[in-house]
């Protein structure tokens, strides 16, 4: 904003120093005297208001329209009595009485012109300012929002983790085995959902972008399955952002086929190497999970696959109007390994994308 601009919208000036308005502006009116007088003598007759003009104007201007008038007035006597004929008197004729309707005219149009510009400059500054005071309430009650929606996604995700701990409690008191392994299961699905929950949204609020999503999720798995020797490398190309719905979803496929090649594809492995890959092709979503390990015993079927993570892997996929596949890498024993494809359409991804 400019100078000038911030000097208008502070008229008129010296609000609540009334004394002060009217002196400034009466000695304003004895400067625009004494200047008409003494230029008198380069004018010719017929202008006697010449200097008094800016007077009444700029009074107006600093001070409002009360001060304006007075100078106006003020202003009007001195024309009369010192530059209208008969001077140093206040008579005069019919041309005399024009003259002044003339000039109350000219002055009552400035003084009118300048209040209402001042009047809109002041509804301007106003509405100026009650944006500016919704702006911040605005922004208070975003960020108010944002904490809040922060606090129920760890909350939910600190209640998740709960439960899988009460279910953890209640396994050590099972002995038979498929109880067990179911209640094991379980509890492990329950720590990953809560693990997701609170890495789904990123500080600010907005939606984790995928790369980084299945960085955090695999990581997690990583550090948790205790075999240093296995390694695992992600490509994932940037930008692409599910949405919240189809990010848990596709985060517990995910969990299962690594947990998959951890514990089938590469049992009683030393080391190996899993491979997550996450790209857009055609207007779809391909992520896959591969690892250098046994591979699928001869004749696995998918469809007719007696695991439940698998069967659950199939019905989230399944939900997402997505493709399922699990197969052998490549038939060549130097190229051994499995390798688990999900291919997502498009509608999955949130419309607007910020990485």
């Amino acid at each position: 904003m400019s100078k000038i601009s911030r000097f208008t919208e502070r008229l008129p000036l010296l609000n609540g120093m009334p004394m002060v308005q009217y002196g400034v502006t009466l000695a304003l009116c004895m400067f625009a005297l004494l200047l008409r007088w003494e230029l008198d003598g380069a004018f010719p007759p017929g202008y006697p208001y010449l200097t008094f003009f800016p007077a009444v104007i700029i009074s107006s201007f600093l001070f409002g329209p009360r001060p304006g008038i007075v100078g106006a007035l003020v202003c009007g006597l001195f024309a009369w009595y010192f530059f209208i004929p008969p001077r140093q008197s206040f008579g005069g004729d019919g041309g005399t009485v024009t003259a002044l309707l003339f000039y109350a005219g000219v002055v009552a149009v400035d003084i009118s012109l300048v209040h209402l510009m001042q009047a809109a400059n002041g509804r301007l500054l106003a509405a100026r300012e009650n944006v500016r005071e919704l702006a911040e309430e605005r922004g208070r009650l975003a960020e108010r929002s944002d904490l809040l929606f922060q606090e129920m996604q760890h909350r939910v995700g600190n209640n998740l983790q709960m439960i899988a701990a009460v279910l953890s409690l209640q396994l050590r008191g099972l002995h038979e085995p498929t109880a067990r392994s179911a209640l094991s299961d379980a509890v492990s699905r329950l720590q990953v959902i809560g693990r997701i929950q609170r890495q789904l949204y990123r500080p600010d609020g907005e939606l984790m972008p995928l790369d980084r999503f299945i960085s955090e999720v695999v990581g997690q798995l990583m550090l948790s399955n205790g075999r240093p020797g296995i390694a695992c490398k992600i490509e994932a190309e940037s930008g692409i952002v599910l949405k919240p719905n189809s990010a848990v979803p596709l985060a517990l496929i995910l969990s299962e086929a690594v947990a998959n090649a951890l514990e089938h594809g590469l049992r009683d492995r030393e080391s190996g190497t899993i491979l997550v890959k996450a790209h857009r092709y055609d207007e779809a979503i391909h992520l896959s999970v591969e690892d250098n390990g046994h591979g699928l015993p001869e004749g696995f079927d998918l469809d007719g696959a007696d695991s439940v993570g698998l069967r659950i892997s199939r019905l989230l996929s399944q939900q997402l109007d997505g493709q399922m596949a699990l197969e052998n890498r490549n038939s060549s024993p130097e190229s051994a390994g499995a390798r688990m494809t999900v291919i997502l359409p498009a509608s999955q991804m949130r419309a607007t994308q910020n990485a």
